[in-house]
């Protein structure tokens, strides 16, 4: 028997469910809404199915998340079915359904009757791809009824390799001009309000003074590993693991911690973390652990029977476990989503519970409270900083360097990602403000950095890795790769000043150009052939009229990755610059 209670809901999910509503009243494309790990997600949908005029189905990827969001629904006196066969019911009739996709799936005809909204949980698992499991029921559904609302939720809206899983956002930005299969997120909350709040309990990452496992090899270069590499970096590193365990243990006794979860990276890693753990206090979950040994291992685990609960690509959505005190990762992801997950796992409040300690042995650089960058990573010391529009005051998430007091020094941002939103059709207008271009040689429009064509006149637009690559197998052509830069003021025969920029290599060699700044036609000249590229932060305005301000400036300039120059009679000339964005 579930205990009825009453329930109110905080501002932001009333907030969450206003929105939602207010976009369904005018628009029928799929909507998002993103609410950390417990903010109390299940309260939302419990309150949207409530108010529905018709026939709501919850959906879940896995049977834990059916049933909590059923049990919460039910709590408030409410009354739902449940079509799972993995909680062995298969119920049709109720104006709420909350059902597993694998069974809704393969559900009859009959059953995606008068639906007209579908709540899918979990969301960022949904996409374009055709003839999926959630392909398939959306069809059916849509089939009934061709207005059903779509409605998605989520705390990470983004897929490693995809990135946002959105094109536009509630806080006024596009997230991306590629299709997606949700259109519009309605109602976004940051994981920082939850904190600051006391809704959630805060993430404390210690400093570990011992060893950590090394997988930059499997995941320098961005690209996909196997399982069969990750078990070789492993062997290699086999006697760090029973250090490692041991380290964990000392700071859970230490600060009295409750229950620690440890996310191993292979089955065969997690066995030999459970051989390192005190007998009788630890379990492990795996992908095949028998259901029924799964569900009694939790039971024990949230009973605080046992302490240490050790698992492999499992328990990372749909697990609540409230005293869990302690986030291990043993596990290298280059996943921003899968991390907050992890770390997620940590967050509920709890009676006596103070925070959470994350101990990362893997070396992962993520941040918990920043949202994924979908542009690739130009640096390995690139981190995630906010850059507002000089034009529309948007405040844009790049990567770019900060110095040792957190003031950035450089960003790698090349267009603003805000815009205007119609409030009552939600057509998007971006701001299209750029803060690096690449100018059309025959029009002088200005292009993303990355774009192949020209977006005024279609005149086709040589890229980085064509121009270096035609640069390497020309004889005329010098391809330098600078590791340093010397800026500084000359005078020619007649006594005239002027800039002299060298680039040197490692071998100390080197490539210059030199540019005269004694009228403003030189200025302007410089502007477009200096200053706009090697602007650390472009969005600045500098009132450079003359070398002596160049030099003053200096700081705020940047090298380039490459520059190419070519040869002119017995002379080299600076011909084209590249920059880390364009590669």
């Amino acid at each position: 028997m579930v205990e009825t209670q009453t329930y109110k809901l905080r501002d932001y999910q009333k907030k969450a469910v206003d929105n939602a509503l207010s976009y369904f009243r005018k628009k029928r494309d799929p909507a998002v809404i993103v609410l950390p790990t417990g903010s109390g997600k299940s309260l939302v949908i419990a309150e949207l199915a409530r108010i529905a005029k018709g026939r709501v189905l919850v959906l879940a990827h896995v049977k834990e998340l059916v049933e909590q969001n059923h049990q919460k629904y039910e709590s408030y006196g409410l009354k739902a079915g449940i079509y799972s066969a993995g909680l062995q019911k298969k119920d049709k009739d109720h104006k709420v359904i909350f059902g597993s996709i694998q069974s809704v799936a393969r559900a009859s005809k009959d059953f995606f009757n008068d639906f007209t909204l579908v709540i899918i949980d979990e969301c960022h698992r949904v996409g374009l791809e055709q003839g999926s499991q959630y392909d398939q029921v959306i069809k059916e559904l849509k089939e009934q009824n061709q207005d059903i609302c779509i409605l998605g939720l989520t705390a990470t809206p983004y897929r490693l390799g995809l990135g946002w899983i959105f094109n536009y956002s509630a806080l006024g930005a596009e997230r991306t001009k590629e299709a997606r299969f949700f259109k519009q997120s309605v109602f976004e909350l940051p994981l920082e309000y939850m904190i600051r709040n006391r809704f959630l309990t805060p993430p404390v990452k210690v400093d570990i003074p011992v060893t950590s496992y090394d997988f930059s090899e499997l995941t320098e270069n961005g690209r996909r590993y196997t399982m069969d590499e990750l078990e070789e970096v492993l062997k290699k590193q086999r006697r760090l693991t029973p250090l490692i365990v041991k380290n964990i243990i000392d700071i859970t006794e230490t600060y009295d911690r409750k229950g620690v979860m440890i996310f191993s990276s292979t089955v065969k890693h997690a066995q030999e973390i459970y051989d390192c753990l005190p007998e009788g206090e630890a379990e492990i979950v795996l992908g095949d652990t028998d259901e029924k040994k799964r569900d009694e291992i939790i039971k024990r685990f949230k009973e605080r029977k046992i302490k240490y609960l050790v698992n492999v690509s499992v328990l990372t959505t749909g697990f609540d476990a409230p005293h869990v005190d302690v986030i291990a990762i043993l596990r290298p992801t280059e996943s921003t989503s899968l991390y907050q997950q992890i770390i997620g796992r940590g967050l509920r409040l709890d009676t006596g519970k103070k925070d959470c300690f994350v101990l990362d042995y893997a070396g992962i650089t993520h941040d918990i409270y920043s949202p994924e960058i979908s542009d690739k990573k130009p640096t390995p010391e690139s981190v995630n900083v906010q850059i507002p529009c000089p034009q529309c005051g948007f405040e844009n998430n790049f990567w770019g360097r900060v110095d040792d007091e957190g003031y950035i020094i450089e960003h790698y941002g090349r267009t603003c990602r805000g815009g205007i939103q119609d409030p009552e059709t939600f057509e998007f207008k971006p701001c299209g403000y750029r803060f690096r271009f690449k100018l059309c040689p025959k029009c002088s429009c200005q292009n993303d950095v990355g774009a192949r064509n020209c977006c005024e006149c279609g005149e086709v637009l040589v890229d980085a890795d064509a121009k270096l690559k035609q640069a390497r197998l020309s004889k005329n052509a010098h391809v330098l790769k600078p590791d340093s830069i010397e800026i500084s003021e000359q005078f020619d025969k007649k006594g005239n000043s002027y800039l002299e920029v060298k680039y040197y290599d490692f071998d100390a060699n080197y490539l210059s150009e030199i540019h005269y700044l004694n009228n403003a036609t030189a200025v302007k000249k410089f502007n477009i052939n200096f200053l706009r590229s090697h602007m650390r932060r472009p969005e600045f305005e500098l009132p450079i009229q003359t070398v002596a301000d160049v030099l003053r400036c200096r700081p705020l300039f940047r090298m380039p990755s490459f520059v190419i120059a070519r040869k002119q009679g017995k002379y080299w000339r600076i011909t084209e610059k590249i920059f880390a964005e364009e590669l």
